[in-house]
C-alpha cells in the first residue's frame, strides 16, 4: 500500500471544515430562531444555519489513519472508485467528511447534489467541470491541496485522468447524487 503525505493535510481540512461557517454578515435564515444561533453567524438567502458539533466534555478525539481506513465501493459503481466515511453519515443530517478515491480514467458523470460539499484534493490531478456535457478532456485539474465548492443543485462532474486520486469531501447531510441523464454516476474519461 502506498504511504501519503499527510504533512499539510490537516491544515487543509481546517479550511473545508471552516468553509461552510459563513461571514457572519448575512440576514437569518427563515426559522431560524437568531437568539438560539451564535452570536454573529447567520445565514444568507439560499443559505441555512448548521449546527456543528463542539467540543463538548463527551465527544472524543478523532484520529484516522489513511492507511488503515475501510474503503467502500461508491454507490454500487463497478469502475472502482471507493469511498472512506471518516466522520459522520452522509445519508443522515449533520456533518460528514469522506475521502473518495478514482482510479486512473474514471469521473462522475454529471449530477448534483442536494447540500452544498467542500473538496480538498489529497492526492493526485482531480479534474473537475461543471454543467450537463460531459467533456473529461476539458475539465481543469486541481492539484494536492487545492480546494473546491460545490453549491447544493450546482450541475457538475469531476474524476481523475492518469492517475489515482483521493479527495476529502465534507458537507452537511443528508447527501445523495442525481445524475442528470439518470444514467450511471461513474464512467471512463474517454
Amino acid at each position: 500500500m502506498r504511504r501519503l503525505r499527510l504533512a499539510g493535510w490537516t491544515s487543509g481540512v481546517s479550511v473545508v471544515l471552516l468553509a461552510g461557517c459563513g461571514s457572519g454578515t448575512e440576514a437569518p435564515a427563515a426559522g431560524v430562531d437568531e437568539a438560539a444561533a451564535p452570536a454573529g453567524v447567520v445565514a444568507g438567502e439560499g443559505e441555512r444555519v448548521v449546527t456543528v458539533p463542539t467540543a463538548e466534555g463527551d465527544r472524543p478525539f478523532v484520529r484516522v489513519n489513511l492507511d488503515t481506513v475501510e474503503w467502500l465501493v461508491t454507490e454500487g459503481n463497478t469502475l472502482g472508485v471507493e469511498t472512506a466515511i471518516i466522520e459522520g453519515d452522509p445519508s443522515q443530517e449533520g456533518f460528514y467528511l469522506t475521502i473518495n478515491r478514482f482510479p486512473p480514467g474514471v469521473f462522475s458523470r454529471p449530477h448534483y447534489h442536494p447540500d452544498e460539499r467542500y473538496g480538498l484534493v489529497i492526492q493526485g490531478q482531480w479534474y473537475t467541470d461543471e454543467g450537463d456535457v460531459f467533456r473529461p478532456n476539458e475539465a481543469m485539474p486541481l492539484g494536492p491541496g487545492s480546494y473546491m465548492r460545490h453549491p447544493a443543485g450546482g450541475h457538475h462532474y469531476d474524476g481523475a485522468l492518469d492517475e489515482e486520486v483521493l479527495v476529502a469531501i465534507a458537507g452537511y447531510g443528508p447527501t445523495g447524487a442525481t445524475v442528470i441523464d439518470g444514467g450511471e454516476l461513474f464512467g471512463r474519461a474517454e
